[in-house]
């Protein structure tokens, strides 16, 4: 009796631990994984960039950055509703994507350029980017005239932004950058559109 109530206690006792063990194991398992898994994906994240990708994410971090800028003048300064009304779109789709852009170059080990580097002077001519000049003079605007200033302005923001991203889908090796490239060339083409309707051009 004695030793069939050993057997039984040993064998209860084997299988507790077993189960326990196949718990942790099975913890462990999904846990090690994951994180394996996890780091498998940002190797190969690290793995699918090129200079391409890091120049389209320097240049459009500033370059948005001025965009909601231009955009945030005219809840105050412009007449049109539409006018308004772009503004805010604009504000909406490029602040998510300058987030974006900034986290893709953190990842990358790259410097994510300073809100206080904007210099638009450094940027005059290239990619539509508006100088200094330029931006005192859109402040300076209000009404009818800051309608028309704001438009143009932004038209050639967007042609530059088209631009940079159509370089992105040619060179770039990054599929979440040229899927962005992809996004920024069918909305900001179809904003450009609008604009020019908003000026009466064809």
């Amino acid at each position: 009796m004695h030793s069939k109530r050993f057997l039984v206690r040993r064998t209860v006792a084997v299988v507790a631990a077993g189960a326990a063990a196949l718990v942790l194991v099975a913890c462990g398992g999904d846990s090690d994984g994951g994180d394996g898994q996890a780091a498998a994906s940002a190797s190969a994240a690290q793995g699918t960039y090129g200079a391409a990708d890091v120049a389209f994410a320097k240049g459009m971090v500033p370059h948005h950055r001025q965009a909601v800028e231009m955009a945030g003048l005219a809840a105050g300064r412009a007449r049109s509703p539409e006018v308004k009304k772009l503004a805010e779109d604009i504000e909406k789709a490029q602040g998510p994507e300058i987030e974006t852009l900034s986290g893709w170059l953190v990842s990358w080990g790259e410097e994510v350029p300073a809100p206080g580097a904007m210099d638009h002077s450094m940027h005059s001519g290239t990619g539509g980017m508006m100088d200094a000049e330029e931006m005192d003079g859109l402040k300076g605007l209000s009404g009818s005239a800051f309608d028309t200033a704001f438009l143009r302005m932004m038209i050639e923001h967007h042609n530059g932004a088209v631009a940079m991203a159509e370089v992105e889908q040619a060179d770039g090796a990054y599929a979440p950058a040229k899927a962005m490239a992809g996004d920024i060339i069918a909305s900001q083409t179809a904003e450009i559109t609008r604009m020019n309707d908003l000026l009466g051009q064809d």
